[in-house]
């Protein structure tokens, strides 16, 4: 049995990663969570799986949980993070959603822990400092997004050495056939209607912007350790392949299957293993497989992101939370789905880089471009 923690067991990985345990309630068992203020799922999954520790985001909410309870230890706030980070589980999932992932998992690292890491935003604001302390802590970092999973398990076995450039594979998002003439006009309803997946909100407005597709563009450079010339991204629309190696021979190896995160989970999981699952491919039904360039000048959030990680520094931080902070205010109603670009664009152009920061350097500028201020 792998004992499992969950840092954001309510989000839209932490629940597929829950089916995954339900699924395998013979190899799988659920320790430790963490939930923001979704209280009811909460009481649900305490029932059903009866992890020893929660952390909720209000200790107002912790007082009536033990009332109801009482075999359970709970904590909240930045400190229930760190709890459930560094409990005693066989594996770390990092689901939860924002920056607000990062300094729990760099003390999960720092006790070795082998971590599925799900949360974007932790390698995007502070992947230099992420990669060191695994490396110097030994802590195994397995990715679960499905096209890093995908790649991790391209590579498995090869010398990295041989790695010509790693593709990177999006569908397109919402307004994959929208002008940029035509987005004016599209609303939230419009932007959260994903053609190939089942996400969250942030994750699918990020989808539609692009912008996910730059944060994974990241990710894999510090992954991988690859420079941004070596990493590729194109439009695939079936989303069936997700990902892809090219090789100094010029071989391709690429990774297959259907739009469903559970499998990356579950390989996550139990890697360096794998165990069954339902819902398999059926390619025989597959009867033609699109790709397409990416067009920078259409997507502008992915070039920002390129830029970003080409500067270095304190940049890729500041991109970051700054489409945090759009986005948000574009869910809230609050500014137009192509303010998100202007926003991101502004802060990025604003910021005075600063190089090699420290971990409070960057909480720092993080904490501070996710603030209302000139836009």
């Amino acid at each position: 049995m792998k004992r499992v923690s969950i840092l954001g067991a309510t989000g839209s990985i932490g629940t597929q990663t829950l089916d995954v345990i339900r699924l395998n309630r013979d190899k799988f068992m659920l320790e430790a969570i963490s939930v923001g203020e979704n209280i009811d799922s909460l009481r649900k999954i305490i029932a059903e799986f009866n992890p020893k520790l929660v952390s909720v985001k209000h200790e107002k909410d912790v007082k009536k949980l033990k009332d109801e309870f009482n075999d359970v230890l709970f904590t909240s706030g930045d400190n229930g993070l760190i709890d459930v980070a560094t409990y005693d589980a066989d594996i770390l999932v990092t689901a939860i959603l924002g920056s607000v992932g990062l300094v729990p998992t760099l003390r999960a690292i720092e006790q070795g822990k082998k971590i599925g890491l799900a949360n974007k935003e932790t390698l995007v604001a502070a992947g230099d400092i992420v990669m060191s302390h695994a490396k110097k802590y030994n802590a195994e970092i397995i990715p679960v997004d499905s096209e890093h999973s995908a790649i991790f398990q391209c590579l498995n076995g090869e010398d990295l050495k041989t790695v010509k450039t790693l593709i990177i594979t999006a569908s397109g998002g919402s307004f994959r056939d929208l002008t940029r003439d035509e987005l004016k006009s599209v609303t939230k309803k419009d932007a959260l209607n994903h053609p190939n997946w089942s996400m969250g909100q942030k994750i699918t407005i990020d989808s539609a912007t692009m912008m996910n597709k730059g944060l994974e563009v990241i990710e894999a450079h510090h992954l991988f350790n690859m420079n941004a010339e070596n990493i590729k991204t194109l439009i695939h629309r079936e989303s069936i392949i997700h990902s892809m190696v090219e090789f100094n021979d010029n071989s391709i190896m690429a990774q297959i299957g259907n739009s469903d995160m559970r499998t990356a989970i579950q390989y996550a999981l139990t890697y360096p293993t794998r165990i069954e699952k339902n819902n398999p491919l059926d390619i025989h039904e597959l009867s033609t497989l699109n790709f397409e360039p990416m067009d920078f000048n259409r997507f502008k959030m992915i070039q920002f992101a390129y830029d970003a990680l080409k500067i270095g520094g304190t940049m890729p931080a500041i991109m970051n939370a700054a489409n945090e902070y759009a986005v948000e205010k574009f869910l809230n109603d609050e500014i137009t789905f192509l303010e998100i670009e202007d926003i991101v664009e502004s802060r990025m152009n604003e910021h005075t880089v600063i190089e090699h920061p420290d971990l409070d350097t960057i909480l720092y500028y993080d904490k501070l471009y996710k603030e209302d201020w000139r836009s």
